[in-house]
């Protein structure tokens, strides 16, 4: 599939099966390398979703017809801290751009409620990613936690209002 028309905008309710749709497609590949509790909160339920949406600002990327086809989910730890939960891209628009613009409109969310850093947590099978958050500036903190019985690794960034957007 060639490079959509993509609009990054705030999720609504309405959302809720396209966000999940996306989920399970991009985490699909990797179902047997997660405790079957870490898929699942991963991918999300029509419960967990709804909670997610209520609890979170969530982005996703869409098309001119409004098909959901990348999400990433944003909450504010502290008055200095942004998370990132939840970043997922359709695999036929995996690097297309598509995560680079989802990625960036959450950092520019975060400079708007004046955080200084963003966290996010992933898993050892998703290199990918990874090497994605890497470029992006993310950097490993040291810090792993127990996720569903697999280690969760925290990775951080730090923002800067001067930093170039975009």
């Amino acid at each position: 599939m060639k490079n959509p028309s993509i609009t990054i905008r705030t999720a609504n309710e309405h959302d809720a099966d396209g966000i999940l749709a996306c989920l399970v497609a991009a985490f699909e590949p990797y179902r047997t390398r997660y405790t079957p509790e870490a898929f699942l909160d991963t991918v999300l339920t029509p419960v967990t979703i709804a909670h997610r949406l209520a609890e979170m600002t969530v982005l996703v990327a869409t098309n001119d017809s409004g098909h959901v086809f990348g999400t990433i989910a944003c909450s504010i730890v502290d008055s200095c801290e942004g998370h990132l939960r939840g970043m997922a891209v359709l695999p036929s628009l995996q690097g297309t751009g598509v995560a680079s613009r989802l990625l960036a409109g959450a950092e520019s969310y975060f400079l708007e409620k004046n955080c200084t850093r963003i966290s996010l947590d992933t898993t050892a099978p998703l290199h990918r990613a990874i090497r994605f958050y890497e470029r992006a500036g993310f950097r490993p903190s040291g810090r792993v936690q127990d996720f569903f019985g697999m280690p969760l690794f925290e990775y951080t960034k730090p923002l800067s209002f001067h930093q170039p957007r975009g």
